[in-house]
């Protein structure tokens, strides 16, 4: 009976999700108060996930993030790769999405887009590129960097927080670039070489273009010193967080770090508030008491089960990565990526149960195909920021993004069994 309701809980909250007739962060405390009101749950483990610390290290990245961007650092940064790698179409499409995916590797993929956009659609204006053939690569490219590590993107802390859960150790820092360096390598190769040419070739209009945020991205460089203080505690945060995790838990040397920024005047209080994402701290917290809930009732072995029926009795690794894969890119497509990840990552381990395969395996497969939503506008915000500047449809994604999906899924099928053995 508990696992028939949690069921139905999950199915209801799905619906919602998928649709957006409710604000995600709506359906997400609601699943959570649901589940604690019928007895799934705890009443007391209902608000547990505001208490998480992965809430603190995601508060705390996400203001070390907003820190670069408010004092032109990361501006910087990506300036000066972008405008290394040339002004020809070729070479500027492999210098915005080396530069994108670098600085997505430990900032906000959507901070990095909108920093980057201004820069791509100024050199695109004084070379005659269409800025058609450069944002949406850019886009992907921020996509595909954020899989490098741990703090790359919400997904990534979401796996290894649900292994920890289980009793489990979490992912080291860099342990996801073992397959988000390939990936990026590859989706860079892809774009340059076949994916240029499946882009529309014809100008952009200025439709979505936010000329505020585009000045302010060019003219936040002015204070050298705030530039300079920044720099010094976030290359010592990057430092600790990469080496330092065994001697101070990750989320305190974020909060630190987040804190001195405030404190030196890098940014006011009023900006570190505003450069949170509330949606994703608010889903996180509202999934965890769900996911309790399918592992308390029974509902998490039981999709497991029927997840495993499809693959049968005794799968090969290449069965479980290619279903696992399927499942959560399709999904992605039409949901956003952290609250996928979310209702994924328990049914994985329940599903690593289930065949006696590394559960550590399982989750990568899930986060990896997660990340992978580059055939909507709607899987990420990324895709969707660049939407009204490259004057895209909805068309143009599936036509451009299908085929680097089929490229992450084929160096996801070579590296991921080897790297984490699915049966070792």
């Amino acid at each position: 009976m508990a696992s028939t309701l949690c069921l139905i809980i999950l199915a209801i909250m799905s619906f919602f999700f998928v649709t957006e007739l409710l604000p995600p962060v709506v359906t997400s405390i609601s699943g959570a108060v649901a589940v604690g009101l019928f007895g799934l749950v705890p009443v007391k483990d209902v608000t547990e996930g505001f208490s998480n610390m992965v809430i603190v290290l995601f508060g705390s990245m996400y203001i070390v993030g907003a820190a670069m961007f408010h004092t032109g650092l990361a501006q910087m940064i990506g300036e000066t790769i972008v405008r290394a790698a040339g002004r020809g179409e070729k070479s500027l499409m492999v210098g915005s999405m080396a530069a994108g995916a670098l600085m997505s590797s430990v900032l906000s993929n959507t901070g990095t887009t909108a920093s980057l956009l201004p820069v791509v659609l100024g050199i695109c204006t004084a070379s005659r590129i269409s800025p058609q053939r450069q944002l949406m690569p850019l886009a992907f490219g921020c996509g595909l960097g954020g899989i490098i590590t741990i703090i790359g993107t919400p997904t990534n802390i979401i796996a290894s927080s649900a292994l920890e859960n289980a009793g489990l150790p979490g992912f080291g820092f860099f342990e996801f670039a073992w397959i988000g360096v390939p990936l990026t390598v590859a989706g860079i190769l892809y774009m340059t070489l076949i994916g240029k040419y499946l882009l529309p070739g014809g100008r952009a209009t200025d439709e979505g273009i936010d000329e505020d945020a585009a000045i302010e991205a060019q003219a936040s460089m002015n204070d050298p010193r705030k530039m300079h203080i920044a720099a010094v505690i976030c290359a010592v945060a990057f430092l600790m967080l990469a080496f330092g995790s065994q001697l101070v838990p990750m989320h305190l040397t974020a909060l630190v770090a987040a804190l001195l920024l405030i404190a030196t005047g890098c940014l006011t209080e009023k900006q570190a508030v505003a450069g949170v994402d509330w949606l994703a701290i608010f889903l996180f917290a509202g999934m965890m008491p769900v996911a309790d809930a399918l592992d308390r009732s029974g509902a998490g072995r039981l999709i497991a089960e029927t997840v495993v029926g499809v693959m049968g009795g005794s799968p090969s690794p290449l069965m479980v990565t290619a279903t696992l894969f399927a499942l959560s890119c399709v999904l992605t497509q039409f949901m956003e990526n952290t609250t996928l990840t979310l209702l994924l990552c328990p049914i994985g381990i329940s599903v690593a149960g289930q065949i006696g395969a590394d559960p550590r395996a399982v989750l990568v497969v899930i986060v990896v195909a997660a990340s992978c939503a580059f055939a909507t506008p709607l899987g990420t915000p990324p895709n969707r920021l660049v939407m009204g500047p490259g004057g895209y449809r909805f068309r143009d994604y599936v036509v451009a993004g299908i085929p680097l999906i089929v490229v992450c899924f084929l160096v996801s099928l070579l590296v991921i069994p080897r790297v984490w053995p699915l049966f070792p």
